[in-house]
């Protein structure tokens, strides 16, 4: 993808793709992204009109940074995604989460990435506390400079499987696409050093063809991701804060704050949830509401504006 045009993948080679301006008119979801599948009219042999996305088998989206009202798929119709967190002090627990739910939404199957596995003596702490909020996820440490993790990457880079690449920036997506490539095909920025973050090195999101047959999705890396409408994938992230909440309370309007007989309290005396996590949990959960609230509210507004266009336009008009 750049900016307003896509690059094309067809059968008789690579086209320049612009979308067309009456199907994609408004910015929602469904313009195109890396991944899809396009019907695409060809005016010449490198440039074409995109006229439909097909639908989607997987897809992540978030709320478009630039547009209030509207979602953005990041990526679609890829099989895995590598949710990637560098064994640094850049490493974060709350943003890992957030990642988790979308990519459970999405309807593929998350793993998580420990990268940078050769700069840390012993990283069976930060190890484990990933290991305990990721439910049912597998998480590998890899090492992209030493090849150390990378065997256990082969069973989701079977050929004709897809596969996004999602994390921060800094947390080692090109370097790990060029090791799985074997080349250096991607350029590569190292970390600040005062506080272990990434610079933007991607700028653009790509597919790539690995030599084994796997595709690769590429993205740059994301400081917000922004959930939008995710009830399933919290659900399927934060399992453990459900299963609490479903016992419930003394009293059915419980705010979990300072309540008697409050499920969820009694939980994090007990040991069995963490404050940070039931907080975590909360954040999310009213972050998700709020845009889905206020996009169903938007949607109700736009559908009245319209009537009243419809109203003044036939104004004086004899209707039958």
């Amino acid at each position: 993808m750049h900016r307003d045009q896509l690059e094309l993948i067809t059968n008789t080679g690579k086209l320049r793709g612009r979308l067309k301006g009456t199907t994609y008119r408004d910015i929602t979801a469904d313009r195109p992204t890396v991944g899809d599948f396009v019907v695409v009219e060809p005016h010449s042999e490198t440039e074409g009109t995109i006229t439909k996305t097909l639908p989607r088998l997987t897809a992540l989206l978030r709320k478009d940074p630039d547009q209030g009202r509207a979602a953005q798929a990041v990526a679609a119709n890829f099989d895995t995604a590598f949710l990637m967190a560098s064994l640094n002090a850049d490493l974060n627990l709350p943003r890992l989460e957030r990642y988790l739910a979308a990519a459970w939404e999405s309807g593929a199957k998350p793993v998580i990435l420990l990268t940078k596995a050769d700069l840390t003596k012993d990283y069976s702490e930060q190890r484990a506390a990933v290991e305990a909020i990721a439910f049912g996820v597998e998480v590998i440490p890899i090492s992209a400079q030493t090849g150390a993790g990378l065997a256990e990457l082969q069973p989701y880079l079977a050929p004709g499987e897809t596969v996004v690449f999602l994390g921060s920036s800094g947390v080692g997506k090109s370097t790990l696409v060029n090791a799985l490539l074997g080349e250096q095909a991607m350029a590569v920025k190292e970390i600040r050093e005062h506080d272990s973050r990434g610079r933007h090195t991607t700028t653009h999101r790509q597919m790539l063809l690995l030599p084994g047959g796997a595709l690769v999705i590429d993205t740059p890396g994301m400081r917000a991701l922004t959930l939008w409408d995710v009830e399933a994938g919290l659900g399927a992230t934060f399992g453990d804060v459900t299963e609490i909440l479903e016992r419930g309370c003394r009293f059915s309007n419980c705010g979990h704050s300072s309540e008697p007989g409050c499920t969820v309290l009694e939980a994090i005396d007990d040991g069995e949830i963490t404050r940070r996590r039931w907080d975590s949990y909360l954040k999310l959960d009213r972050e998700n509401t709020y845009y889905t609230d206020r996009e169903a509210y938007s949607a109700i507004l736009r559908e009245q504006a319209k009537g009243w266009r419809e109203y003044h336009r036939n104004k004086g008009k004899t209707i039958y």
